[in-house]
């Protein structure tokens, strides 16, 4: 899979800027730490969430990603491939966020972009790494499996970098349910 491809939600094309149109554009930041903006209903849906300087920010985002899910209509769930669409949003969002914890100095800010076809999760960090499935990836051993699961679950996943600006965006692409 790709780790480096910054196009927004559903768009194939490159952005000449090369960053990625789903988080530069749409959702106004209202500087809340807990505020979500959404993006008038004829473009992508956008919702984003401070997470920067917050405690418990995996359930927080969690819980973040479920209330946009709801509002998106994504929940409650129709059918079991609607509701393991949902379920798969959730936990590639906890994925990103454990992993800013753990290896990038923390979250500074969740994105969570929609248009009809592809919901687009942002994650930015101030974190210097890059994030890889581990390889081999050892089933049956504890830790290291985050990246590995995004890689599983998403349609794209990679990571986004501005020059001069410290940290990453790390983003991950997932299908609507049908």
């Amino acid at each position: 899979m790709s780790t480096t491809r910054p196009y927004p939600p559903g768009d194939r094309d490159p952005e000449p800027s090369g960053a990625s149109g789903a988080s530069e554009g749409g959702a106004p930041d209202d500087g809340a730490s807990t505020g979500a903006a959404a993006v008038p209903p004829e473009g992508p849906q956008a919702r984003r969430l401070r997470l920067d300087g917050e405690s418990g920010v995996v359930p927080l985002a969690r819980d973040f990603a479920r209330q946009a899910l709801y509002a998106w209509g994504w929940l409650p769930a129709a059918s079991a491939d609607q509701r393991a669409a949902a379920e798969d949003v959730l936990l590639v969002v906890s994925e990103l966020v454990t992993n800013a914890c753990l290896h990038a100095e923390g979250p500074e800010e969740l994105l969570l972009a929609l248009d009809n076809k592809v919901i687009r999760i942002e994650v930015s960090d101030r974190g210097t790494g890059q994030p890889a499935p581990r390889t081999p990836h050892r089933a049956g051993r504890p830790g290291g499996h985050g990246m590995f699961i995004v890689q599983r679950l998403c349609l794209d996943w990679g990571v986004v970098r501005t020059p001069g600006v410290a940290g990453k965006r790390v983003w991950a692409e997932l299908g609507a349910p049908a």
